[in-house]
């Protein structure tokens, strides 16, 4: 009878060739499983996909300042492709990954915040003789929508008018000082807003503008209102016709904190048009939302909306929950919401440590990542949650080490249903992949910092899964997109 060796039928051998061909071919076999490995990655020794290669030298951008890592999901085998991938780098909104992450497996996929509301009077005939008290726990969408829902529950307690103050209670998180304009000098990108315990619509207003032809204007409606800001009604409507492009910079739009103004016209071809504003006094915003969306609503007040503590001993009279965090995440991740994920770096630091503060935090998390993760691959630099940051630092090796964790872990589909689908939504809804792989990933750049990354799962064409990491610290490192999604399709073609 015939014998199998590496895939051959040896017939009719002696038997003492046969003896021999047997050993040689159990001494040969894990060389030509280690060749083979190291055909398809040849990881660590320098080697980078053909495609990849050439999409960092088009970029200008060398491969000596990205860190690059593709391995397989399980961790049962070595990495496919390992370069510079214990290198500490800045990770921007790709560290949203390991917030997201902590949070599950700390809080649990169904945690959610709540926001507790007091009265320290009774009610008599609609008119509540006292304070009414909201407190903040860090809820991260406290939304208008949301924020109409609380105020509509304290009008079902049968009050309509306040003989006293709304009194705001923030005392849960302490933030210190946050100037949104010190990272890159945008104080109005809603993107630079800080967190708070008591975060009202992420501090930011919306102006929608919606043409009215008949009457040559375009309608403002400002969501939330706010109390003792001039915001006027329409802006004189112009352009008919022409393409729409950067409709905000000709509207030359003021903003200041008690009056909001436009030095130029609406074009009528944009159609609807909305303009997110970051307030420009952000601390005073939770109170002037909270009392214009009352007075909107109806309400009155005899008193005024200010900061203060709630007094011990007092029962809520209900408390608003905020949706799951399973249902949060996806609002971090998909749409790389920076101050959402700030509330729940603290909200860590909150429950672990009963206080809301960034050193609280940053103790938690590490923690956390030296007892579930590890120290071997060295532990990041947490500064915030967002990753908006100067200071944060990760290595690919660490972050691919979290991902496989993390895809051995019960909360797996609720972290993987948060990430972004390359080509179908969040912020890679554009981002089509010449493969068409199935790829779930986290993108983050800084391109006035010379920041840009890529973090996730990628499916192969195997039918294996592989956690990727891809990030760039260079001048150009903006252009290193067209390198990444080469990786990427590289990946899925196993």
């Amino acid at each position: 009878m015939g014998r199998i060796i590496q895939g051959r039928i040896i017939r009719g051998m002696p038997t003492a060739f046969q003896t021999a061909a047997r050993r040689m071919a159990a001494l040969l076999a894990p060389l030509l499983l280690s060749v083979s490995l190291a055909a398809v990655a040849a990881p660590g020794d320098g080697t980078l996909p053909r495609e990849v290669e050439a999409a960092l030298v088009r970029a200008k951008v060398p491969r000596e300042a990205v860190t690059l890592l593709v391995a397989d999901a399980e961790g049962q085998r070595p990495p496919r492709l390992a370069w510079r991938s214990q290198e500490p780098v800045n990770p921007a909104s790709v560290m949203k990954l390991v917030t997201t992450y902590a949070g599950l497996d700390i809080l649990g996929p169904a945690f959610t915040w709540s926001t507790p509301v007091y009265t320290d009077g009774a009610v008599r005939g609609n008119v509540l003789e006292g304070n009414l008290y909201i407190q903040g726990q860090g809820d991260p969408k406290l939304v208008i929508e949301r924020l109409w829902l609380l105020l509509r529950k304290v009008q079902a307690l049968g009050i309509q008018r306040i003989a006293g103050d709304i009194v705001l209670d923030r005392s849960a998180f302490d933030t210190g000082a946050h100037d949104p304009g010190a990272f890159d000098g945008r104080p109005l990108r809603a993107y630079n807003a800080g967190a708070d315990a008591l975060l009202v619509n992420f501090k930011s207003v919306q102006l929608s503008f919606t043409p009215d032809t008949a009457n040559q204007v375009a309608r403002i409606d400002v969501m939330p209102p706010l109390a003792g800001v001039a915001i006027p009604t329409s802006v004189p409507l112009g352009g008919e016709g022409k393409a729409c492009g950067d409709w905000r910079t000709p509207m030359r739009g003021d903003f200041q904190a008690t009056q909001f103004s436009f030095g130029g016209a609406y074009p009528a071809g944009c159609g609807e048009g909305t303009w997110i504003v970051a307030y420009p006094d952000p601390d005073s915003f939770a109170a002037r939302a909270i009392a214009g969306l009352w007075a909107q609503m109806g309400g009155q007040l005899q008193g005024t909306v200010r900061e203060g503590r709630v007094p011990a001993g007092l029962a809520p009279a209900f408390e608003l929950p905020s949706p799951p965090l399973a249902e949060v995440i996806r609002d971090i991740n998909k749409y790389s919401n920076n101050v959402m994920a700030d509330q729940l770096f603290l909200t860590l630091g909150l429950v672990q440590k009963r206080r809301g503060s960034f050193p609280n935090a940053r103790a938690t998390m590490r923690q956390w990542w030296n007892e579930r993760i590890g120290t071997g691959e060295g532990q990041p630099v947490f500064d915030n949650g967002s990753g908006l940051s100067m200071e944060a630092r990760v290595t690919a090796a660490g972050l691919g080490r979290m991902l496989q964790v993390a895809w051995r872990s019960p909360v797996m589909p609720e972290l993987m249903s948060s990430l972004p689908i390359a080509g179908v939504d969040g912020t890679l809804r554009r981002r089509q992949l010449r493969s068409g792989a199935a790829a779930h990933l986290k993108s983050g750049t800084m391109p006035e910092y010379g920041v840009a990354g890529l973090a996730g799962y990628v499916d192969g064409a195997s039918g294996r899964r592989y956690v990727l990491v891809a990030i760039a610290n260079h001048a150009n490192a903006a252009a290193a997109r067209a390198a990444f999604d080469a990786l990427v399709d590289w990946t899925a073609q196993d």
